[in-house]
This record gives C-alpha cells, structure tokens and sequence, in this order.
C-alpha cells in the first residue's frame, strides 16, 4: 500500500451521544445466516480447526452461534439481486463459521453509526464491516484490522463542478452517513472555509449516494473500495457517480470489532483470520471482490496509530 498524505484521524469518542441516538433508528434487518458458497467453502484454511474452536468464550461454544453485525457499503457488504448479503463481509463470516465451527447470523444493522452501540450494548458479539480503524475509537472497542482502504470524494458522473480537492468542496453541499469517520472528515474540511460546506447527514449510505445521483447533494465522502465500484457497477436511479481516483485520503485500516470484555472471541478471529491469510484463501476473496491491492499480509489488533501521518 503506497503512503499516501494522511489529513486527519477522526476520533469518535465525542460522538457517542450521536452514536447511540443513531441506534434508535437504525432498525435494521432480520439475522441471516451465512453459509460458505462453494467457491468459499474449498479455500485453502477454510476448514474446521479444532484448536481455534475450543479458544471461544464460553457462551458461543455453548449457543454455536457467532451474532454479526454489518451494514451496507459495496462491495464489503451489500445485497444481491435476492436479498441476500453477499460481498467480502459475507464470505469473511461465512469462512469463519467454517474453521471456528459455528453457525453465523449476520444482521444489516440499518447504518454504521447503529455498529458500535451494538458492540457496546452486546447486541451482536462482532461487527464485520467497512469501519475505519481509529485510536479513539479503540478506547470504546477492540478493533481487528482486516483490511486497507482510503477516502475519496464521489460526484455526479463527470464532475461537472469539477471537483480536485477539499478546497473545491466550501460551499458544495455533501452528503455524509451520521457519525462516521467521513462525516468527520468534512467538518474538518469545512472548518477550513471561508464559505462552510453545507453538510447533508444521512443514516445509512446507499441514501447518501443516491442524494449525490439525484443532484440533491453536490458530492460525499465515502471509502476508496466502494467508490471505485460504485462507479464501475452503476445502481439505483438517477445520475451515475463517478470516484475521483487521484484523491486518496486518510489510509488506514477497516477493522471488526468485539467487546473490550471478549479477549477470547478477539483473538479467536484473529486467528482464523490469519490462518486465512496465510492459506491464501483471504486474498483470494479480496481478489474476488476486485480490491487484492487492500489485502493485508498480518492481522493486527488496535494497530491504527502504527498507521504514517504522512
């Protein structure tokens, strides 16, 4: 991963007020369960390993079931064309299932503001999804890091405001989900105006890109991975969008989270995820969903501050 200039690390310590009114209407969806497709399924590593299993707290080797928590950022984690969740989350969880032996619910938890108060509120014993490591946010929960992405700025196709950086964005109106490290990103970014960006805030982020498409919004935040494949896999109606690739900003982790209290759950994944990774079957789904380039070659835990300011 090239280094790139870091602008900020955005804690989320002082949105835990928003954090946990998010959670009120972040309804979400019902549990799925997540079994291996095939192509999972006959990785290399993605087998039942009986030590790793019997490294699991307690109170999920008795239920047999790992409670997940996700939401929607393509193509981490998103619905197909069933309904089902599919993406790198979903097969991440469904090979975990495999070498640690149990049975996943995954549940869309509606936004990604809704994941860390259900971490906290023990809702869901993990969170597999597109959230960015953060040292303040590792004070609140321990942070698996499984994944490299950076943030860039989304248009309308064309970028006929011809949108080149933070400073093209004061007075532009962009769309952010609530509580997230992009939302923080642009109130720092605004701060910096002589005419304030007019932040839109919107719970979960397929609205906030359709804003973006329907012209309501003038631009977003959102992660590099899902940037470059919403431009490549154009959905919903409206305007396409259009990443703009030579913006890359703030690299750091995504990470999956677990209670501070559940060191046993942590380091359980943490090695399965590197028995994953050193089997080669963790990069091949990388590779799957297009983003091997954001692989890493070690999981690390609360690992964000390792990560260069510049």
């Amino acid at each position: 991963m090239m280094r790139i200039q870091k602008i900020l690390k955005a804690g989320v310590a002082g949105a835990m007020v928003t954090l946990i009114a998010a959670s009120a209407y972040a309804a979400g969806g019902a549990a799925e369960k997540m079994a291996a497709d095939a192509d999972v399924a006959k990785l290399p590593g993605v087998v039942l390993t009986q030590k790793l299993a019997d490294g699991l707290p307690p109170s999920i080797k008795s239920s047999g079931v790992l409670k997940v928590a996700t939401d929607l950022t393509p193509p981490i984690s998103f619905h197909g064309e069933d309904g089902k969740l599919i993406g790198i989350d979903a097969d991440i969880a469904a090979a975990l299932g495999v070498i640690l032996g149990l049975d996943v619910e995954m549940t869309d938890v509606g936004a990604g503001a809704a994941i860390v108060p259900s971490i906290l509120a023990k809702r869901f014993d993990l969170s597999i999804s597109g959230i960015n490591d953060d040292p303040e946010l590792e004070k609140q929960v321990d942070v698996i890091d499984y994944m490299y992405d950076a943030t860039t700025i989304m248009t309308i196709k064309d970028n006929p405001l011809a949108i080149k950086g933070l400073e093209d964005l004061c007075g532009k109106k962009v769309a952010v989900p609530v509580g997230t490290f992009q939302a923080k990103m642009v109130e720092a970014a605004s701060a910096k105006c002589a005419t304030p960006v007019n932040i839109m805030s919107i719970p979960k982020m397929p609205d906030v890109l359709q804003a973006v498409r329907t012209g309501r919004a003038d631009a977003t935040f959102n992660g590099y991975a899902t940037s470059v494949y919403t431009t490549e896999h154009q959905t919903g109606n409206g305007k396409g969008l259009q990443a703009l690739p030579d913006i890359r900003l703030a690299v750091g982790y995504l990470g999956m989270l677990t209670a501070k209290d559940n060191p046993q759950l942590r380091d359980s994944v943490v090695a399965a995820l590197q028995q994953m990774v050193d089997s080669g079957a963790y990069e091949t789904i990388m590779k799957k969903w297009s983003l091997g380039p954001l692989a890493v070659k070690t999981v690390k835990v609360n690992d964000a501050a390792s990560m260069p300011a510049d």
